[in-house]
C-alpha cells in the first residue's frame, strides 16, 4: 500500500468525520475539490484509511461511553474504607477502585475530605452519547444516499 501524503490523510480525517466529499477535500486544501474528493474515495488506500479513522473514533467513543457509565454507576465502596479507616498504606490505595473521586484533601486535623464526580452530569453525558451515536447511523445512511445521488449526477454530466 502506497504511503498517504499528508493532503490526503487530512481529507481522510475530515471525510470520516463529515462524510462529505467535496467538503472534505475543500477543507484539506484540494483545487477542484468536488472532482478530487471523488477520485480520491475510489483509492484503495485512501478506503483503508478512512475505515481506520472511523474505528478509531468509535473506540474512543465506545472507551468515554465507558467511563461515564463508570461514574454513574460505579461502586464507591473502596472510597468508603479509605475514609473510614485510620491506617491504610500505598499498597492498599493502589488496588482501591477509586475511580468515581474527584478530590481528595487532607484538612489540618487530619481529616479527609472526599468529593465525587456528579454521578447525575455522568448520566446526562451518557444519554446524550446514546442519542448521538443513534442519530449517527442514520446521518451515516444518508451521507451515503447523498454520496450515491452526486455520483448519479457526476455521471449524467460526463458524456
Amino acid at each position: 500500500m502506497a504511503e498517504l501524503s499528508s493532503k490526503e490523510k487530512l481529507f481522510c480525517t475530515y471525510y470520516s468525520l463529515g462524510r462529505s466529499a467535496k467538503e472534505a477535500a475543500a477543507k484539506s486544501g484540494y483545487v477542484f475539490p468536488e472532482k478530487s474528493g471523488l477520485k480520491l474515495l475510489r483509492k484503495e488506500s485512501i478506503k483503508k484509511e478512512i475505515e481506520r479513522n472511523v474505528q478509531q473514533r468509535r473506540s474512543e467513543q465506545k472507551n468515554i461511553s465507558e467511563g461515564y457509565y463508570r461514574l454513574a454507576f460505579g461502586c464507591i465502596s473502596d472510597a468508603i474504607k479509605l475514609i473510614f479507616s485510620d491506617d491504610v498504606d500505598i499498597g492498599q490505595i493502589e488496588q482501591m477502585d477509586l475511580f468515581n473521586i474527584a478530590e481528595i484533601k487532607k484538612k489540618k486535623g487530619g481529616d479527609i475530605e472526599v468529593k465525587f464526580f456528579d454521578r447525575l452530569k455522568a448520566l446526562e453525558k451518557l444519554h446524550s452519547l446514546n442519542t448521538a451515536t443513534e442519530n449517527d447511523g442514520n446521518s451515516f445512511y444518508s451521507a451515503i444516499e447523498k454520496g450515491a445521488s452526486a455520483l448519479r449526477e457526476h455521471e449524467i454530466e460526463q458524456p
